[in-house]
């Protein structure tokens, strides 16, 4: 596992600002979705798959807001073809993360990313490589769910943040596919 970016203090007030909307109903976000969806965060995730749909991509850590979530919302996160697990310490992205988001974006499978650590970040890496269209869901604790229809906007809102960040910008990108 190697850090290829770190979170300064610096920019972590600019990330509290939500990149899109934010709503409670799940079915009617799922409603208005014209792309694949990608979940981060364990209880966006449950309420995703309890309104009927298993996102393309889901990224969770067993935790919401710092403690464990509760066995009902783990057990009900199921259903994916493929599973894979990843280290993530906080306040970072890791290679084998973005790697792996990467490849769960490029395959047909629902794919389910476990990440031992801390995914709040994966947002930023999934909207910068989604496809146009696609629906990037993460949570905004105490508000409900944040929802991005990712588009040139905000592919180029979030390459900011991320060339904001600490790090090796060229293996983040190389890692992405969006570098050779």
């Amino acid at each position: 596992m190697t850090a290829v970016l770190e979170l300064p203090e610096t920019l972590r007030s600019e990330l509290k600002d939500p990149l899109g909307p934010i709503r409670t109903d799940a079915a009617a976000v799922l409603a208005e979705a014209a792309g694949p969806v990608v979940t981060v965060g364990d209880v966006v995730t449950y309420h995703i798959l309890q309104a009927g749909h298993t996102p393309r991509l889901a990224l969770v850590d067993e935790r919401t807001k710092r403690s464990p979530v509760d066995d009902e919302i783990w057990d009900a996160i199921d259903g994916f073809d493929e599973v894979s697990r990843v280290e993530n310490p906080a306040a970072t992205l890791t290679d084998d993360l973005l790697r792996t988001i990467r490849d769960g974006l490029a395959s047909e499978a629902a794919t389910l990313v476990v990440v031992d650590g801390e995914e709040d970040l994966a947002a930023l890496p999934v909207v910068a490589i989604a496809p146009d269209g696609a629906t990037v869901l993460y949570g905004q604790p105490d508000e409900g769910m944040v929802v991005v229809t990712v588009g040139d906007a905000e592919r180029e809102r979030v390459l900011g943040l991320l060339d904001g960040m600490d790090g090796d910008h060229d293996a983040a990108r190389r890692a992405l596919g969006l570098a050779d």
